[in-house]
């Protein structure tokens, strides 16, 4: 049964602020023969005391008479605007004229009514609850919406400092690696100009061939690191392969990609984002894991959707340590595939015990 079906079963708690009995037993008569069909319990209270006494229990409507010896509906609203209960109140009257009803509104009241029209009062609790129900359903959005806002805002900062960590790298990398390469180049063709014999200048002339074979190969790996280029031509899961080639085989790793599902003959941007979980995953096992098997399924799914799971037989990690909210050397491995797949619209999960190896799933 759905919750609110429950609600239109289970019995409305009435706060009646009455100073006589008489009308509280008239208003449960009036409300028994207009809505038969509901229950209602109705409690009286008749000062402030035994009011703000009351408003620690559950109510759902408060009534409220207009002319109390010893209290009133102003000062009723101005107890719940300052315990901040939400509790809908409607003033009940004997007569009551435009500008006070108007007044009494004003200040807080969701409606009024004379005691000589109770027969209605099943309808006004009706739309007062109605109304209730409208803004707490909007209150909740709200908040959902500010925490996504929140969260988006999170997440645009950890997409900057995602970018600069790759810029970073790339920059070390085509520093540390490419640049020394070609100066090394640079440095044998000076060489070979300035060398007395031929045989010497050809020797330099070879080990600058070689050296630039190398930083070809380097750039190939660097380039290969931000877009395979097999992605583009022959699909995802050659990609997935050619990573596996790269990363996982050289270090001894019995390798298996798996897949299900058709792959589209035109890629989304996601198939990018699978390709680089799939190569950090993979660097992580040979560096951390110290694990002898390795397998990528990959899993095309309706709308254009990628899951990626990648399992290895490692030793596990403890994710609460290691995952414990703050960015390290140790964990931004980790860190880095979980905002890329959040700022890809999708979700990542982890599963290890230490000893148990690891299994990285996310849908994109």
């Amino acid at each position: 049964m759905s919750s609110r079906a429950e609600q239109d079963l289970r019995p409305i708690r009435l706060l009646c602020v009455e100073d006589n009995p008489d009308d509280v037993e008239l208003m449960g008569i009036a409300l028994e023969r207009a809505d038969p069909q509901r229950l209602y319990e109705l409690h009286r209270v008749d000062n402030a005391a035994s009011f703000v006494a009351a408003l620690e229990g559950d109510w759902d409507v408060i009534l409220c008479d207009f002319n109390l010896p010893r209290f009133s509906p102003y000062a009723a609203l101005q107890i719940l605007v300052t315990k901040r209960c939400n509790v809908p109140l409607i003033v009940l009257t004997r007569a009551i004229g435009e500008e006070a009803a108007v007044h009494v509104l004003r200040c807080g009241a969701k409606d009024y009514l004379t005691k000589d029209k109770l027969g209605t009062l099943p309808q006004i609790i009706g739309r007062v609850l109605e109304e209730r129900r409208r803004m707490q359903e909007k209150e909740r959005l709200d908040a959902e919406l500010q925490a996504a806002y929140a969260r988006l805002k999170e997440l645009s900062a950890r997409f900057v400092l995602a970018q600069e960590r790759e810029r970073s790298m790339i920059s070390r990398e085509l520093h540390d690696q490419l640049g020394q390469t070609l100066t090394a180049v640079v440095i044998h063709l000076h060489a070979a100009e300035r060398a007395p014999e031929p045989a010497v200048a050809r020797k330099h002339g070879e080990t600058a061939a070689e050296l630039a074979n190398g930083a070809l190969q380097q750039l190939k790996t660097l380039s290969f690191s931000l877009r395979p280029a097999q992605l583009d031509l022959l699909g995802l899961v050659p990609a997935v392969q050619s990573a596996m080639q790269r990363i996982a085989e050289p270090s001894g790793l019995a390798c298996e990609v798996t897949t299900r599902g058709l792959e589209p003959r035109t890629l989304e941007e996601n198939a990018a984002v699978a390709v680089r979980l799939v190569q950090e995953a993979l660097t992580n096992t040979v560096r951390h894991a110290h694990a002898s098997r390795v397998q990528v399924r990959l899993r095309f799914m309706p709308r254009g959707r990628i899951s990626v799971l990648v399992l290895d037989d490692g030793r596990g990690f403890d994710k609460a340590s290691v995952l414990d909210g703050h960015q390290t050397e140790r964990n931004i491995g980790l860190y880095g595939m979980i905002e890329r797949t959040e700022l890809a619209g999708g979700k990542l999960h982890i599963r290890t015990r230490e000893g148990r190896g690891v299994a990285i799933r996310a849908v994109l």
